[in-house]
């Protein structure tokens, strides 16, 4: 399904007209642990000054798949791509955890309180006018 995927959605990280775009203008720069690729603008400098960077998602196009290190260069906190040998990354980086929202993994201050055996108000009393 990969070229029928690209010729008729957008979602699934790659289409026709962003390969096409990436061919003409797209510098090659690395690949992330989760198989997403990063491509930087080959010549000149899109609007804000700086050359545009692209990332393509390996699977779901979800910004919360990009890596700490890749998320500081996609977004112009440094000049160093990950894969560049003097890239160090800084100590207040975590490691890379997907996004659980809408999961059963996903934070609720509810559930987390009353896991710990604390009160939780079980009425909800709607504030009136």
């Amino acid at each position: 399904m990969g070229i029928f995927s690209e010729l008729f959605t957008w979602w699934g990280g790659n289409t026709i007209g962003h390969r096409f775009t990436l061919w003409k203008q797209g510098k090659y720069v690395g690949k992330d642990e989760q198989g997403n690729l990063y491509y930087e603008q080959a010549r000149g400098v899109g609007p804000l000054g700086k050359p545009r960077r692209w990332v393509v998602y390996e699977r779901l196009a979800e910004a919360s798949l990009i890596p700490p290190g890749w998320y500081g260069w996609m977004h112009y906190k440094t000049d160093l791509p990950p894969t560049q040998e003097e890239y160090q990354p800084r100590p207040f980086e975590a490691q890379h955890q997907p996004n659980y929202t809408g999961t059963a993994l996903s934070y609720s201050p509810h559930a987390d309180l009353h896991e710990r055996g604390e009160p939780v108000a079980s009425e909800y009393e709607a504030w009136k006018p």
